[in-house]
């Protein structure tokens, strides 16, 4: 195997080489029980894609975290999703109220995380909490690990265990 076959594998660094916010979500993960380990990218994970491309699985398998702010109070809401899904904004509107996109600082702010590594867990200021419905149809998932290059492996039933968040339809379903 060259070097160059190397470098394009995930691996699965020791704690303590960890980038430190990847580090907090592998502590945490443990503190809660999760059995799963933190898993580097070679390559950027900042979009479903590129995730997926790097880990050899579906697109749809990857639980993306989108961070939204609901405009009555500033609150963080989080929405897990597929990969594969677009969020439908009305549908997250009717389950939490109206909701706006939020940006790079408010999703520093709120989580603790850079944007393409928000972790379903550990934010700074605890987000009103949506999972993707589609997410439970799949076997296994991959999410955001508190850095654009680190991910974990889960189910879809530790996801909404770790999170205690619903399940709900929020997926745009395109209409003919």
């Amino acid at each position: 195997m060259s070097d160059n076959a190397t470098v394009q594998t995930p691996h699965t660094p020791d704690l303590d080489s960890l980038p430190e916010s990847a580090r907090r979500v592998a502590l945490l993960l443990r503190e809660r029980g999760h059995a799963g380990q933190v898993v580097m990218l070679p390559e950027t994970g900042k979009t479903s894609a590129e995730a997926a491309a790097g880990l050899g699985c579906s697109i749809a398998q990857i639980a993306k975290s989108i961070l939204f702010r609901r405009r009555e109070d500033d609150a963080p809401v989080l929405i897990i999703a597929s990969g594969a899904n677009r969020v439908d904004e009305k549908k997250v509107a009717a389950q939490v109220g109206e909701i706006a996109r939020a940006d790079a600082k408010f999703v520093r702010e709120k989580t603790g995380y850079a944007i393409g590594g928000v972790c379903p867990i550990g934010h700074a200021t605890t987000p009103v909490t949506l999972i993707d419905a589609d997410l439970l149809t799949l076997d296994s998932l991959w999410a955001a690990a508190g850095h654009p290059h680190a991910v974990f492996n889960l189910t879809p039933q530790e996801l909404a265990t770790l999170t205690g968040a619903p399940v709900v339809d929020v997926a745009l379903r395109e209409t003919a």
